[in-house]
């Protein structure tokens, strides 16, 4: 259990409920007295293909086949996802829940303290491609999903209640073999670039050439780690003054590129299995990850472990609230469900439609087998 899980996984649940801007009022789900506008579907549609594994993989345009499986499926997930939102709102408004500027002030500060201050949650941002504005939004969302989840379920979480799931989770505390690293990260992040070029030409850029673009500009970061990581190799004394002149990671480049130990899962799997690969005090190739380009150095090595309870406490205390958190949520949810009303205008966008059309794809790509195992599926239901 380490504190950047925790703190990944509570970031990941705030981004379920971020809101989009409305552009206009055309309305194509009504839930209630609220609507949930043709906008936001496309603003967080576009959001969720770009950053999609199958986009990043292939490199295709995943708008532009809208009954593509890879499209309905993420389109499935967005719209449960704005209602799941719009729900919450309302029950958030209902109750009166408001959230301050301090509110919002003092989570962020909680995730800079976590991240190792204000560099390092920078980075992240940039790297992930995400907008300061975009990111204090999703904050605010949070402290009120939060504010909305202890109100209804009065969430409390005891010392007791952190050392009883320390005894009878021991196992998740033992750590593995760990290496201590330093790396020099050249960012490369495609969504991040192709955002960056289209606000800097305003959009005026075709498809086609926004692509050359972004692959001249990843191009470019590859042959700057290249360079630098054949300067090193032949002098890797260098590599903590390269580090602090270098490295787009700000935190560790202040340490000389220096990420102290760490367990094999703490890391993307591309620099980890690199790093547990690389003989000490030799410099690697560099590695490409989500994050772009990192050159580097494995400096010590050390066996298996426990985490004693005193160092896991605090997260510990992090984990079960945001446990509670969203079991409170998931069961307003589906209360608000039970008594909503909820319209689609458009009926291509209601998700029983969109799972016909996903069924249909699977049971001819299968020559039938969907048919098969929703049959199974409804006979088991019903013994």
């Amino acid at each position: 259990m380490k504190g950047s899980k925790i703190l990944a996984t509570l970031l990941l649940s705030a981004m379920l409920f971020t809101g989009c801007g409305l552009k206009d009022n055309q309305a194509i789900i009504k839930i209630n007295d609220g609507v949930i506008t043709l906008k936001e579907h496309d603003e967080l549609m576009s959001k969720q293909l770009a950053q999609s594994p199958f986009a990043k993989m292939s490199g295709a345009d995943l708008n532009g086949n809208k009954d593509g499986f890879v499209y309905l499926m993420t389109e499935q997930g967005v719209i449960n996802q704005l209602i799941i939102q719009k729900l919450l709102d309302q029950e958030a408004e209902a109750r009166g829940i408001k959230v301050t500027q301090k509110d919002v002030d003092q989570a962020i500060k909680d995730v800079m303290d976590k991240m190792g201050g204000k560099d390092q949650l920078m980075n992240t941002l940039r790297n992930n491609g995400i907008s300061t504005a975009e990111f204090k939004k999703d904050i605010k969302v949070q402290v009120k999903m939060q504010k909305l989840a202890t109100e209804a379920a009065n969430i409390k979480v005891t010392d007791a209640d952190c050392k009883n799931f320390y005894n009878k989770n021991q196992d998740k505390f033992k750590h593995a073999d760990q290496v201590r690293a330093s790396h020099i990260l050249i960012s490369a992040n495609p969504y991040q670039i192709q955002q960056e070029i289209t606000e800097k030409t305003k959009g005026k850029m075709d498809e086609k050439e926004l692509k050359a673009q972004v692959e001249k500009v990843m191009a470019e970061k590859q042959a700057e780690a290249e360079k630098l990581a054949k300067e090193l190799q032949a002098d890797s004394s260098k590599f903590a003054q390269y580090a602090k002149k270098y490295s787009e990671d700000p935190q560790s480049a202040k340490q000389g590129g220096d990420l102290g130990f760490f367990a094999k899962d703490r890391m993307v799997p591309e620099f980890a299995e690199a790093a547990f690969k690389a003989k000490p005090n030799t410099v690697t190739e560099p590695v490409k990850s989500q994050f772009g380009y990192h050159i580097i150095m494995v400096t010590d090595r050390r066996g298996a472990g426990v985490v004693p309870y005193e160092k896991a406490k605090s997260d510990i205390k992090d984990y079960l609230t945001q446990e509670k958190q969203v079991k409170a949520l998931d069961e307003l949810t589906t209360a608000a469900k039970k008594k909503a009303k909820i319209e689609f205008v458009d009926q291509k966008y209601n998700p029983e439609e969109i799972s016909k059309k996903l069924h249909k794809q699977v049971n001819d790509m299968s020559g039938g087998a969907a048919d098969v195992l929703q049959k199974q599926a409804k006979e088991n239901k019903s013994k």
